[in-house]
């Protein structure tokens, strides 16, 4: 456990996670490209123009992005639709992620509230925790909004609703993410932030983008969390 770590968590009164990464990988049994692919299909069943390159996006919340600029929001809703059941689907054969489960139930013992900020669906987030038992430790859940891909993060907003709702000053919490976006929008909304780089070439970016702890594990939390719990 790194010193930085434990005097990061030590200085936080709550703990914000992201979902897919930090809690689980909600796409491991019903892969992201797939569904992606079935949002592109849709689009087009519907007559809707789409640049090329969308034909093969992998990641569903861009498709997503892009439905969310095309001018119509009806294709929008669309696709949002689609992703959320896909989503709710998805959530079924998701794969938990080691020590994700730790940090939750660890950080609730050491006295230190829990919430997630996801892009994707609060559906599925909720559907996900409630499933593996998990539900009782997190409050809120602050998912996706609906059929605007502009508040996703790294728009702050999610990230501050969370804040908000936890009573707390920004930058008195923490958001644990595994995306770019994750540590963009916890430096606009002015919390801290750790990166977990569950992919090596990740650390590197993470660390030029500010965040504030980098890791490799979320046990690293996880046995940092206990022992402020002992302490």
């Amino acid at each position: 456990m790194s010193a930085n770590l434990a005097r990061l968590l030590a200085e936080v009164d709550a703990i914000l996670l992201d979902f897919d990464g930090p809690v689980c990988s909600i796409f491991a049994g019903y892969p992201a490209p797939k569904v992606a692919a079935e949002l592109v299909d849709m689009l087009q069943r519907r007559g809707v123009a789409m640049p090329p390159g969308l034909a093969t996006e992998p990641d569903p919340l861009e498709v997503l992005r892009w439905a969310g600029t095309a001018g119509d929001p009806a294709v929008t809703r669309a696709v949002e639709d689609a992703l959320c059941a896909a989503e709710l689907r998805a959530a079924e054969s998701a794969g938990p992620t080691p020590y994700g489960r730790e940090v939750i139930v660890a950080a609730r013992q050491a006295g230190l509230p829990v919430a997630l900020v996801s892009n994707n669906s609060a559906g599925a987030v909720t559907a996900y925790l409630s499933a593996h038992r998990l539900a009782s430790y997190v409050s809120p859940v602050v998912g996706r909004a609906y059929a605007e891909p502009g508040q996703m993060k790294p728009n702050p907003e999610p990230i501050l609703h969370a804040v908000r709702a936890l009573g707390l000053a920004p930058d008195r919490t923490v958001l644990v993410g595994d995306s770019l976006s994750d540590i963009e929008g916890s430096r606009a909304a002015g919390v801290r932030s750790i990166g977990y780089a569950n992919r090596p070439a990740k650390a590197e970016v993470f660390r030029q983008a500010g965040a504030d702890v980098v890791i490799d594990s979320m046990g690293a939390i996880a046995s940092a969390l206990i022992e402020r719990a002992a302490g």
